[in-house]
């Protein structure tokens, strides 16, 4: 069975994300970049798929500029076989990301498509649902749990009072969620192996995709910060302050 990963280049988590100064965008100047959390465990399902012996062969793919040949590498590392890399430096929106891995579901014809819920940067949750419609493919999203029983999946995420439980009949798409899998962390030999691991570079157009925006980013602000809390010395206190200040009572 052939797995295909979508995984994004994203900023790391552990970086204080920066605004320009014009509020243009966030300032990635100098910033650590990284391969979405979520598309890590997407990634790790996949490893331990084909090690319980499920998968035979797993591609990674990703959409973004040259520099996101890293977390390719990085998933080539961690176990994956080969990657592909559509090459653009495009701003990219959930639906033209959606219709690109469509045309590398047709080409491939994997039996199993698995992404991560969602990218920490936009926060969209779109992408998955989107393949989904657009391929006519079943779909279980926010997977906690993924396994494979001859030509099912059977996906189950958490719901409110308790799990869910559907069966996919493959070909079918997943979405991870946190509760999946803890990745893994590449050692230095597969390191090295990775850079030897075929990588194929094409573009939107070898696909037959259009990267176009129909959205306009008008502007970016960081948060406001939170104000000093108060100490009161009593309850009546406490009470005229929420009654006449935050005026929540």
């Amino acid at each position: 069975m052939k797995v295909l990963v979508a995984v994004k280049r994203v900023i790391d988590y552990n970086v204080k994300v920066r605004v320009k100064a014009d509020n243009s965008d966030v300032d990635l100047t100098n910033v650590k970049m990284a391969m979405n959390p979520f598309c890590e465990i997407a990634v790790e399902e996949a490893v331990r798929l084909k090690e319980k012996g499920v998968a035979s062969e797993i591609v990674v793919v990703s959409i973004g500029p040259k520099v996101a040949q890293e977390q390719i590498r990085t998933a080539l590392a961690l176990g994956a076989d080969r990657g592909i890399l559509v090459e653009t430096d495009e701003k990219l929106e959930s639906l033209t990301v959606a219709k690109t891995l469509k045309a590398i579901v047709e080409k491939e014809e994997p039996q199993l498509v698995i992404l991560g819920k969602q990218s920490i940067d936009n926060d969209n949750n779109q992408t998955g649902q989107m393949l989904g419609a657009l391929t006519g493919m079943p779909q279980g999203t926010f997977a906690s749990e993924v396994t494979v029983d001859g030509d099912k999946v059977n996906v189950t995420r958490e719901i409110d009072g308790g799990l869910r439980t559907v069966g996919l009949k493959l070909p079918a798409i997943a979405t991870t969620d946190l509760r999946l899998n803890e990745p893994r962390y590449a050692s230095l030999p597969n390191i090295m192996k990775a850079k030897r691991k075929p990588l194929d570079v094409v573009s939107p157009a070898d696909l037959g995709v259009e990267i176009k925006s129909s959205q306009t980013l008008v502007k970016v602000e960081p948060p406001a910060e939170r104000s000093a809390g108060i100490k009161v010395g009593s309850v009546d206190e406490l009470i005229e302050k929420l009654k006449n200040e935050a005026k929540v009572l």
